[in-house]
């Protein structure tokens, strides 16, 4: 089974490509733009521009599944003052793959799409986790979201028009917020976890900042659980040739909250939490539904926030100082 993963050094992309690197049977080819590849036994590292047709064309070339995990991704302070970034590239690029996936006769494309088209803010009578058909295109979608809502959109329906054309079946995972192992932790481009993890753990200030009023929620969801959803989606026997899924925990949280978990479980005292509400914030709230992945894939999460958070701190302490090691 040859396996494709576009963006393959990105947080999603890598450890999507380090657990097929040890399955029995499975060729992997890893695509990777400007952020450098890294040492993985069975995995081939190939560099490409994936909004260039040719480039797109010699790497989806005799694969049987393409995985896109590559994308133009940053935080919140793009979402909110450079919403173009989130757009152009993105539309280009997943164009040009999943034409490519036609014209190579791929066997399976599975896309990783998120759930900033849903309108929690449009619809505040639902108390209740969302369903994939919740998602209304005749409802405006959050003004922070406009952009990277409807490229989203898109782009799925694009995996819809192509799945009728009856050679690939195409899999859009509408994902929760994702956080572990490599993902961003830096303040300009990284999400809420990322972010909140960095600023817990640093030891160059007494106060955790937050942006906002820390009562906006997340479904955070550990990237294990991920993983496991794109090998049930490899591994699964399913006539349809295109399908849609929620990928997420099933709970909102409260930044409140996530921040006091990350600071009780990482075990630090003595810091202050401030939050500023003069900083750009998306005042969203989402929970998924996952009934339809778990009906259809057999999937449903294991990992509870708790040992997500320990299991991520345990990570980045290392990592960390593996990286202040080797700078030294």
């Amino acid at each position: 089974m040859k396996v494709l993963v576009l963006g393959a050094t990105g947080f999603i992309g890598r450890n999507v490509t380090e657990f097929l690197s040890k399955i029995k049977g499975c060729r992997v080819t890893a695509v990777y733009n400007k952020k450098p590849p890294f040492l993985l036994d069975n995995v081939d590292f190939v560099q490409a521009d994936l909004t260039i047709a040719g480039d797109v064309e010699r790497v989806v070339k005799s694969q049987d599944i393409v995985i896109q995990a590559a994308a133009k991704t940053t935080g919140v302070k793009d979402v909110i003052e450079r919403p173009y970034v989130h757009v152009t590239d993105n539309a280009v690029m997943n164009s040009f793959i999943l034409k490519s996936c036609y014209d190579n006769y791929v066997k399976k494309f599975i896309f990783f799409s998120c759930t900033v088209m849903y309108q929690s803010e449009s619809q505040p009578f639902l108390e209740r986790p969302v369903v994939e058909s919740d998602f209304d295109p005749s409802l405006e979608i959050y003004p922070g979201y406009f952009g990277v809502g409807w490229t989203k959109v898109y782009i799925e329906k694009m995996c819809e028009f192509f799945s009728r054309l009856g050679r690939t079946k195409h899999y859009a995972i509408r994902h929760s917020n994702i956080y572990g192992p490599h993902d961003k932790y830096d303040l300009e481009s990284s999400h809420v976890f990322g972010a909140t993890v960095n600023k817990v753990l640093s030891k160059d200030s007494d106060i955790v900042a937050m942006w906002g009023d820390g009562s906006e929620k997340r479904d955070l969801l550990y990237i294990s659980d991920l993983v496991s959803a794109v090998e049930k989606i490899i591994t699964t026997n399913d006539k349809s040739p295109f399908s849609l899924f929620n990928i997420g925990s099933g709970k909102a949280v409260s930044v409140k909250e996530i921040v006091n978990k990350i600071l009780d479980i990482s075990g630090v005292n003595g810091k202050r939490i401030v939050f500023e509400q003069s900083k750009p914030t998306v005042k969203t709230s989402v929970a998924l539904d996952c009934s339809k992945a778990k009906q259809v894939l057999g999937w449903h999460p294991k990992v509870s926030l708790e040992a997500g958070i320990k299991k991520t701190i345990l990570w980045y302490m290392s990592d960390h100082a593996q990286s202040v090691s080797k700078s030294a």
